[in-house]
């Protein structure tokens, strides 16, 4: 059962996450006209005043973006003024995410994004471990990922969740963890809300935003520290027979951080995982504010 922060943002005010509704009529329910983000949070380890946010300026400004498409101007510092005072009035106290919403609020039936009132929503939730940090299982999804021409996947569009949920449950219903999507050219693309990497003779190698991947913020953010660290680092299209023989495989996102990958199909990989590892342990020294290196990262929000 999640546990849901008790103050939700909806319809341009804040009030009680159980009281925040929205009409049956609403566009984006029927349509899949949305866009969503999600950040992570933690209480500070040396001050109980304080929340630290991880990347909340790129966080905010991917959903401005993502906004664009549906015809919405959206500024990210309205995003993040939101945010910032969501925070302040849940005053977490645990691990947690926030998912904001920007969708078509208005009561229509025609599939369209002019002439439709669009709001923001924001709530979130405590959450610790997404997934497994000692590995998950995977499968190739049947399920295709869908291309740039057919859905703006540059932005974190909800319409295009489908194919990640039909994904998702036919990996847990097979019994994996896990789903890989491969795109309309038979190549790697994304997990269902992830991206990938593999490690082949020590060089870092995920696929590029032309293999119809989102643009994730926490991929971002590993590629720069692997660059930093002098690990040699590739984006190319990546074969599904890749998988099978890497040397290390993991997923990359908000909710699931670094997720090591145990097995694709009926492979398993090796148990030793060195950059897996060492990319992990950074990333969660740099949401912690251990890092002095990475500290513009992390946003401090001091409660009033």
């Amino acid at each position: 059962m999640d546990t849901f922060l008790p103050i939700a943002y909806v319809q341009d005010q804040f009030m009680p996450f159980t009281e925040a509704k929205i009409s049956i009529a609403t566009h984006a329910l029927h349509y899949g006209t949305g866009a969503i983000g999600g950040l992570r949070g933690i209480p500070d380890p040396h001050n109980a005043n304080q929340i630290l946010l991880f990347r909340l300026e790129r966080h905010c400004d991917r959903l401005s973006q993502s906004a664009r498409f549906l015809h919405y101007e959206l500024p990210s510092s309205a995003i993040k003024q939101v945010i910032v005072e969501f925070i302040q009035k849940n005053r977490p106290t645990r691990p947690f995410y926030i998912r904001p919403l920007v969708y078509t609020s208005g009561l229509g039936i025609a599939p369209r994004l002019h002439q439709v009132e669009k709001s923001l929503l924001v709530y979130g939730l405590a959450m610790d471990d997404y997934l497994s940090p000692t590995g998950v299982s995977c499968r190739i999804s049947s399920w295709q990922r869908q291309s740039d021409n057919s859905m703006p996947l540059r932005g974190k569009i909800t319409a295009a969740y489908i194919a990640s949920a039909l994904a998702k449950t036919e990996a847990a219903e097979s019994g994996f963890d896990e789903a890989i999507m491969l795109n309309a050219q038979g190549k790697v693309s994304e997990a269902s809300g992830m991206n990938i990497f593999i490690v082949r003779n020590g060089q870092l190698i995920t696929p590029g935003f032309d293999q119809d991947i989102l643009e994730g913020i926490t991929r971002d953010s590993v590629l720069t520290l692997a660059k930093d660290l002098g690990i040699p680092t590739i984006e190319r299209p990546v074969d599904k027979s890749e998988l099978y023989i890497a040397d290390e495989v993991f997923l990359t996102g908000t909710a699931a951080k670094v997720a090591p990958v145990k097995r694709v199909e009926n492979y398993t990989l090796p148990s030793d995982r060195p950059l897996t590892e060492r990319l992990r342990t950074m990333l969660i020294a740099i949401t912690e504010k251990r890092d002095p290196q990475y500290q513009d990262w992390v946003d401090t929000i001091a409660f009033d």
